[in-house]
């Protein structure tokens, strides 16, 4: 990949600005996002400069038939292709495409990414998910907030959940779960399945009060903004109020009534309910929500690296 760097102005002190990209494929989504890393004093800011989302949902056939079809992989491929094309456009520094859960478990899933390394050149890594849960706490949210509290990080996507706890600034255990917005369309999350995941949770805080939620996921992005709370945290009153809402509706009526995508408003439901239920379990009264999710963290992964001059 062609190296970007550039300075802001001639005075060596001057801020430099740096481009990396990053592509999150998930079960429900597919995700470019394109961001400017801005170093200065010392500091580095990062400011979107684009993001693009297309809902493949992946996780509908691998969940159900545990393989992607060829249609959908057909789609996969031409996503791919213009997401190689737009990274090839914006020339960053460096790039990193991560595959989660569908692709993970679909028989057919390394084939697929050794085709589109082949047809376009992308280099595609499927991540466990320890190491999702890994570049998910990259961003390091926890930095900018109180550090005499303790914070659950939640992650929900469509085959996995991730969960992070921070104490006093370090990180005491981070792990992934099989639960996801998709999985539970598909029906794949038993009440064995799903009381054992509460049970864990549980076990997990155990020994840790008054923690307060962090979300990450396009859903909890989506419901943060519903409910606009600007940069308030979101009460678990006021979230059991919004899914006791939406759940009473059908899909067609979500969409007219808060004006979701197809795509969103099936999924918003089981993804409001997974959150609550960890709140709930971990007795936590309120979650903030940064808008931040997995690529953000793929970003912020690639610029340690640069600055460790790991990436030529």
């Amino acid at each position: 990949m062609q190296e970007s760097e550039a300075s802001l102005s001639s005075n060596p002190t001057s801020s430099k600005l740096l481009r990396y990209a990053a592509i999150d494929i998930g079960s429900n989504a597919v995700r470019l996002l394109l961001c400017n890393a801005v170093e200065e004093h010392g500091e580095t800011h990062f400011k979107k400069a684009e993001l693009i989302r297309i809902p493949l949902r992946l996780g509908e056939d691998v969940f159900q038939s545990g393989r992607i079809s060829a249609r959908r992989a057909a789609r996969f491929m031409k996503t791919m292709h213009a997401f190689k094309l737009l990274i090839d456009v914006f020339e960053p520094v460096a790039y990193r495409a991560c595959a989660t859960a569908s692709l993970r478990e679909a028989i057919n899933g390394q084939e697929i990414i050794k085709q589109i390394r082949r047809e376009c050149g992308l280099r595609i890594d499927i991540i466990s998910g320890k190491t999702e849960a890994d570049l998910i706490f990259s961003n390091h949210v926890e930095e900018h907030l109180d550090k005499s509290k303790s914070y659950l990080y939640i992650d929900v996507g469509g085959g996995s959940t991730e969960v992070t706890l921070f104490h006093k600034e370090q990180c005491v255990f981070s792990q992934s779960f099989d639960i996801g917005t998709i999985r539970w369309l598909k029906g794949q999350v038993t009440k064995e399945k799903w009381y054992a995941f509460k049970d864990k949770i549980r076990e997990l805080v155990n020994g840790h009060r008054s923690l307060i939620a962090i979300g990450s996921g396009g859903n909890i992005n989506k419901i943060f903004k519903m409910l606009d709370r600007k940069d308030k945290p979101v009460p678990f009153e006021k979230l059991k109020e919004l899914y006791d809402e939406l759940k009473i509706h059908t899909v067609e009526e979500r969409m007219e009534l808060w004006q979701l995508n197809p795509d969103r408003a099936d999924v918003i439901v089981p993804a409001a309910k997974i959150f609550l239920s960890i709140m709930k379990v971990a007795q936590i009264e309120e979650i903030i929500v940064p808008q931040i999710g997995l690529a953000d963290g793929i970003i912020h992964q690639l610029h340690e690296e640069y600055k460790q001059g790991m990436v030529a």
